[in-house]
């Protein structure tokens, strides 16, 4: 799948005010320093469709593109380390929640984990809570130009040593860099081969 056009539609807080189609949904999500706008504009090819920071915790909303004229990527808010006050990261995992919970348009998550590091807990918590509420999802490794091919591979066989000791099978995942486009074409041919099953 080529991206031949990516526009933004809308930010909010509240499921209800996102958009109402039939279109189906990709939702983008991880911790707050792991580069998840950097890889939405390399997947986009646009330098600034996602806003980047380097202050983590940019994303505080939930922000819907509409892409190809076909489907949706959702942008939402970084869980875990954010500058905001506890107060604020409440609001977040309401209606980051609610959004996994009641957006019927959603057919995947995208988690994505920095693969420098060995399994988070907190990102190992997230994936379990999808997991129990059924929501499908594959993960994105992501900045795997830090570090040699040997050590992502490494890091990734980690997350599924620990979750095959709870879980059937693991999930889908992909090795990835917005640097150099590492894993780009596989992850957009997995959406598009999820969108072609569902016509």
């Amino acid at each position: 799948m080529r991206i031949t056009s990516a526009e933004f539609v809308v930010s909010n807080q509240e499921v209800s005010k996102c958009p109402q189609h039939k279109m189906p949904e990709y939702a983008f999500i991880g911790r707050s320093n792991v580069g998840k706008s950097s890889l939405i504009n390399m997947l986009m090819e646009r330098k600034q469709l996602a806003k980047t920071s380097g202050r983590p915790g940019k994303t505080q909303l939930i922000n819907h593109f509409f892409i190809n004229s076909s489907w949706y990527l959702v942008d939402l808010p970084g869980y875990g380390y954010a500058r905001v006050s506890k107060t604020a990261k409440k609001i977040f995992q309401k209606f980051i929640t609610n959004y996994f919970e009641k957006r019927k348009q959603l057919v995947s998550a995208f988690v994505l984990i920095d693969v420098r590091h060995k399994p988070q807990p907190i990102d190992l918590e997230f994936l379990t809570w999808l997991g129990e509420n059924h929501i499908p999802f594959a993960i994105i490794f992501t900045k795997a130009d830090k570090l040699k091919e040997e050590q992502a591979e490494t890091n990734v066989k980690a997350y599924q040593n620990v979750l095959l000791q709870t879980w059937e099978d693991c999930p889908p995942h992909f090795i990835t860099s917005a640097t150099n486009g590492t894993g780009k074409s596989d992850l957009l041919q997995y959406i598009d081969q999820i969108n072609q099953s569902l016509n």
